[in-house]
């Protein structure tokens, strides 16, 4: 008899479970979601399409006393009628009364920086579209088993991830594709870009907590792939026109990181700080002393950040840092990146007009990311958002996007 795969193995599970979670006393079963039509239009002289989307998106749950399900399939229709059908969630949970067990697909979040990841790792991102959609869409879920304990106000958080789960990257010829991901006239070698399933391929992340009077803290840790694969590079000389050939090998490599996470009040203020350490991680050089392109180098990414209220608009600031370990001079990433987020909200009507601004601002060299947004609730589920997303600089994570200023409008029911 074939023994049966990890993944197989979890699906047999989350059946099993769902069938012994499925008349339990006091359940009680929900269905909601919402369906959107999202519409982009770039703020250029041709007003070509940015994006044109409608998402359904659907969350089944079953709650009892010892358990719960939910599964959170989605579809999104695109404008060339292309559909994405998927799972952002399906787990079971079980309850016992020190600890809770979830099992299945599912989004993690750590953390305290609001559009940042720092010690956010667990969950990878789909950045095919850059950072412009809900960071529930972006945050992709992952096949795993996570395990909470409590201790009082204490909690410990284990979790085992035995399918490698890669950034989602965008496609060749995407708006949103850096530049940087494969250099002109290189020629791309995806043998080794695969983590292959296997037990010694596992993930492990933990994370202690604990929540008191005087504030909220996490300390994490992580055994695990970088989400972003390293490109390998090697030039050969190609005989028949005597120039050098490029060729780039996307590989993922191990990544152990270790950090924390605090968040405390000071009288009308919220304070937070998060930090997390990376070990040997491969930047991309630019040295030829270095035959695959590549250096390893530890390095530590930070935030420190307030929010409070002034006049009835929220207001929040936060200042990130990327500081690379023993840095050296080819390297293509600078030793320091410094960002700054500020975010503003204000609610008129009785909370039914929402106006916000959110906005990642690049130091060396500037460049920035600019959303506004304004949106509206009616009667009935019914929301309608109108937003740019603006971006400036000639270079930087924002300012190589400088042509892709855009209008876009939502039309969102929810259920």
């Amino acid at each position: 008899m074939e023994a049966l795969r990890p993944h197989k193995a979890l699906v047999l599970l989350l059946l099993i479970s769902s069938v012994s979670l499925s008349a339990p006393a006091r359940a009680e079963s929900t269905v909601d979601g919402y369906a959107r039509t999202y519409m982009g239009i770039l703020a250029d002289e041709g007003m070509d399409f940015a994006i044109m989307q409608n998402t359904l998106d659907v969350r089944l749950r079953h709650t009892g006393s010892q358990g719960a399900f939910l599964a959170n399939p989605y579809l999104n229709h695109y404008d060339d009628s292309s559909l994405e059908l998927g799972l952002r969630q399906v787990y079971v949970d079980l309850y016992f009364p020190w600890m809770d067990i979830r099992v299945g697909r599912q989004q993690v979040v750590w953390g305290k920086a609001d559009g940042v990841f720092i010690t956010d790792v667990v969950s990878p991102k789909d950045l095919r579209e850059f950072l412009l959609p809900e960071f529930e869409e972006i945050r992709q879920g992952i096949t795993a088993v996570k395990a909470n304990f409590y201790i009082g106000e204490q909690t410990i958080e284990l979790i085992w991830v035995p399918v490698f789960t890669a950034t989602g990257l965008p496609d060749e010829g995407s708006m949103w594709r850096p530049a940087t991901m494969l250099p002109a006239g290189a020629v791309l070698d995806s043998s080794r870009q695969e983590v292959p399933l296997a037990l010694e391929n596992s993930e492990l992340f933990a994370r202690y907590s604990v929540m008191s009077s005087w504030g909220d803290l996490e300390l994490v840790g992580g055994w695990m792939w970088d989400d972003d694969p390293a490109l390998h590079r090697k030039v050969t000389m190609d005989v028949q026109s005597g120039q050098p050939a490029v060729t780039i090998t996307p590989e993922h490599h191990r990544l152990p990181m270790g950090g924390l996470s605090f968040s405390t009040a000071a009288g009308p203020f919220v304070l937070k700080t998060e930090a997390a350490y990376y070990h040997e991680k491969r930047f991309q050089t630019e040295s030829p002393s270095d035959s695959d392109g590549l250096l390893e180098k530890s390095y530590i990414h930070s935030m420190v950040g307030a929010s409070v209220k002034i006049w009835e608009i929220n207001t929040g600031v936060q200042y990130i840092q990327r500081a690379i370990i023993d840095h050296d001079d080819g390297q293509v990433a600078e030793q320091f990146e410094h960002t700054v987020t500020v975010l503003l909200s204000m609610d008129f009507l009785r909370e039914t007009l929402h106006l916000s601004l959110f906005s990642y601002v690049g130091i060396e060299p500037w460049n920035a990311l600019v959303r506004p947004t304004v949106s509206y609730d009616f009667p009935g589920g019914i929301q309608a958002l109108v937003g740019t997303n603006l971006f400036f600089g000639d270079e930087g994570t924002f300012g190589q996007f400088d042509s892709n200023d855009m209008v876009y409008a939502k039309l969102k029911y929810s259920f």
